[in-house]
């Protein structure tokens, strides 16, 4: 699944194609994704000019006077923008028609992905309980060393923990730990302070490097400009279970946390 660098990759790459330019129709080729498709993105969308393109955790906001369009890409989304006479590919589920003829269109062949409404000064449910951005001053070791007290669950699974922090997936906890020298398998009440805070460092520095490298390239994700993102080059373990660690030569270890993969360096990470 994209994560948070990918999808401010996305972000980025779309917002000077579409802030300022108003919609002028929808075009929906199925009613339904992972949910069915907010009807005021046929309703109330057309008409309205784009004022901003942001993301909020994993997900993308186009924000109208009307409200704003909710999308998340889900395991195998992407977003174009294209000529308007560009010739539909399989699973090209979703056209926002822009004018100058242009189109955003959605493709997504899981359909994992959402188009959903929030309204004007509301705040919709998938974004109410959010912790802070991980990229914010909200965000930084003393927050989780606080939150993390009396917990047992493994530091990794907390630190995925959308309520805690947004947008730390699977691959970049697991690059972060590893940076900080902590296990994936040490229960989060038992991390330090000091600790902590060199995790929060690592998980700015390293989202930060992915970002302005284009992203993790895994599987199906490419920019909005066509373009692979190149940080999976530069991965130190998610993936590399059975390899030498690049810090010391050891045999990285895997095994399952949280029903994800993970793999960590046994000598490096305590």
């Amino acid at each position: 699944m994209p994560e948070l660098p990918e999808v401010e990759t996305t972000r980025r790459g779309l917002a000077p194609h579409l802030t300022g330019r108003k919609v002028i129709g929808a075009t929906l080729r199925r009613a339904d994704l992972r949910w069915p498709i907010a009807r005021e993105v046929e309703t109330r969308l057309p008409g309205q000019r784009i004022e901003a393109v942001r993301r909020r955790a994993k997900y993308l906001l186009l924000d109208t006077g009307a409200g704003s369009a909710l999308l998340h890409l889900g395991m195998s989304g992407s977003l174009r923008v294209l000529p308007a006479d560009t010739p539909l590919r399989a699973h090209d589920h979703v056209d926002l028609r822009l004018e100058g003829e242009r189109v955003l269109r959605f493709n997504d062949p899981r359909r994992f992905g959402c188009l959903l409404w929030q309204p004007p000064g509301e705040v919709h449910p998938l974004l109410a309980g959010l912790g802070p951005e991980p990229l914010s001053d909200a965000f930084d070791g003393d927050r989780l060393f606080a939150l993390s007290r009396g917990r047992s669950a493994p530091v990794k699974n907390f630190l995925m923990d959308q309520s805690v922090v947004v947008g730390v997936g699977n691959i970049y906890a697991a690059e972060a730990l590893f940076a900080a020298g902590i296990s994936p398998l040490r229960p989060a009440g038992r991390v330090s302070r000091e600790r902590y805070a060199r995790l929060a460092e690592a998980v700015r520095r390293i989202l930060s490097h992915a970002i302005t490298r284009g992203g993790t390239t895994l599987r199906d994700f490419i920019s909005p400009d066509g373009a692979p993102g190149y940080f999976e080059q530069e991965l130190s373990v998610y993936g590399r279970g059975g390899l030498p660690c690049p810090r010391c030569g050891r045999t990285l270890r895997q095994t399952v946390i949280g029903q994800r993969a993970s793999v960590w360096c046994a000598s490096c990470q305590r």
